[in-house]
C-alpha cells in the first residue's frame, strides 16, 4: 500500500502502465491481424465496405475501451461530398418498411438522421431498400448487412476456431481468442465525413482559453465520422479529432498525459475492473479534456500527485451526478444509460480513495 504523496508514487503506476501497453500492443497487433482478413472479404463480397488496413504503428480504426473491449470502426465507401441536411422531416416508417401512425422520435445529442441525397456522389448500391427506406440509410439495415457479411466472413476466412459472433443486436460483437486471452470487438461500420465539422458540436464555448485558436482549427479540419450502432439514428463520432488533441496535450512539458494513464491504472485494476465496465478509457479521457479547459495553465500540470487527485475529483463528481457531458457535442451526456447500481459503487470507491489516497495495485 502506498501513499499518493510519496516520491515513488508516479514510478510505481508508470510502471503499471508500461506493462499494459505491452499486453494492450500484443493484442491489438493479434487483433488487426484477424480484423484485415476478414474486412478484406467482407469489402470483396460488399464494395460499400472497406478493408480496415493493416498498420504497424497506430491504427486509427481501433480504439481500445478497456484491456479486452475493443471499439473497431470499418469505413464505408461510395459517400462524398457531405452536406447538412437543408430541411426537417418527420419519419413514419418501421425498419421493414410498414407505414407508421406517428413520426417516430428525433435524433437526440450525438444522433442524426443520414439521407443519401446529404451526398453530392454516392454509388448506386446506398439506394437499394437492403440499406434505404425512403431516402434514409437506416443504421439498423446496414448492420444487418454487415452482419451477415461478417458471418460469411469468418467461415469464409476458416477463423470459426478464433472469431464467434456475440448475439449483442443491433451492435455486431465478435469474441476473438488471442494469445493474451479473450477480447470482445464491436465492429461499427463508419461514414467518415473529412471535409466537415457537425453543426451540433458547438465548440469550443466563448473565452476559453485551452485549447489555443490555431490548435481549435486543426482540430475541426479533421472532420467527423458516423456510426452505425443504432436502429434508425447515426452516431456523431470525433476519435480522429480527439486522437489529435490527445497527442498534443503535453508540449508544454506537463503531466496531463501521464495523469491519464495512471487513472486508466487505477480504474481497470481497482475502482472499475471487468470485462465490460460501466466506465471506459473514453470517459476518463473526456474527464481530462474537460479539466485541462478548466485549468489551462502549464503550472496547473507540473505536479503529478496534485494533478491526479484534480482529475480523480472530477471523476467523482461526475459519476456521483449520473452526468458527465461529450467534449464537442455538450447537451450529451455520455452517462445517460450507464448502469446506476455501478455508478454508485464506483462513486463509493472513489469517495473511499479521495478521502485517504492510497495506492494498491495487484
Amino acid at each position: 500500500m502506498k501513499s499518493l504523496m510519496e516520491g515513488n508514487l508516479e514510478d510505481c503506476l508508470l510502471n503499471k502502465v508500461d506493462l499494459r501497453r505491452q499486453w494492450i500492443s500484443q493484442t491489438v497487433e493479434e487483433v488487426q491481424k484477424i480484423v484485415h482478413r476478414l474486412t478484406t472479404e467482407i469489402s470483396y463480397q460488399d464494395i460499400r465496405f472497406q478493408a480496415v488496413l493493416y498498420s504497424d504503428t497506430y491504427n486509427e480504426n481501433i480504439k481500445v475501451l478497456a484491456p479486452t473491449q475493443l471499439l473497431i470502426t470499418v469505413p464505408m465507401r461510395g459517400l462524398a461530398g457531405y452536406r447538412e441536411a437543408r430541411q426537417q422531416r418527420w419519419r413514419y416508417y418501421t425498419l421493414q418498411g410498414a407505414r407508421l401512425p406517428c413520426p417516430l422520435r428525433d435524433p437526440e445529442g450525438l444522433q442524426q438522421w443520414l439521407e443519401v441525397e446529404q451526398f453530392l456522389k454516392s454509388l448506386w448500391q446506398w439506394h437499394e431498400a437492403d440499406v434505404n427506406i425512403d431516402g434514409d440509410i437506416v443504421p439498423a439495415k446496414v448492420l444487418q448487412v454487415f452482419r451477415k457479411l461478417v458471418e460469411n466472413a469468418i467461415e469464409t476466412c476458416h477463423l470459426s476456431g478464433k472469431v464467434s459472433m456475440l448475439m449483442d443486436r443491433p451492435a455486431v460483437r465478435v469474441a476473438v481468442e488471442t494469445s493474451t486471452g479473450r477480447v470482445e470487438l464491436e465492429l461499427t461500420p463508419s461514414v467518415e465525413i473529412p471535409t466537415a465539422w457537425s453543426k451540433k458540436a458547438r465548440w469550443p464555448s466563448c473565452l476559453k482559453r485551452w485549447p489555443s485558436a490555431e490548435r481549435v482549427q486543426c482540430i475541426k479540419s479533421f472532420g467527423f465520422s458516423l456510426l452505425a450502432c443504432s436502429n434508425y439514428h447515426w452516431q456523431l463520432s470525433f476519435l480522429r479529432a480527439e486522437r489529435v488533441l490527445l497527442e498534443q496535450l503535453d508540449e508544454d512539458g506537463g503531466c496531463r498525459r501521464k495523469c491519464l494513464q495512471a487513472m486508466r491504472q487505477m480504474k481497470e485494476d481497482v475502482w472499475c475492473p471487468g470485462k465490460r465496465p460501466v466506465i471506459t478509457s473514453y470517459h476518463l479521457q473526456t474527464v481530462l479534456f474537460w479539466t485541462c479547459e478548466k485549468y489551462p495553465h502549464p503550472k496547473d500540470w507540473r505536479v503529478f500527485s496534485r494533478a491526479f487527485l484534480r482529475l480523480v475529483r472530477k471523476l467523482h463528481k461526475c459519476v456521483s451526478q449520473h452526468f458527465l457531458k461529450h467534449y464537442f457535442v455538450r447537451k450529451s451526456n455520455l452517462l445517460r444509460y450507464a448502469n446506476s447500481g455501478e455508478l454508485g459503487a464506483l462513486a463509493q470507491k472513489l469517495a473511499f480513495f479521495l478521502q485517504n489516497p492510497q495506492i494498491s495495485l495487484p
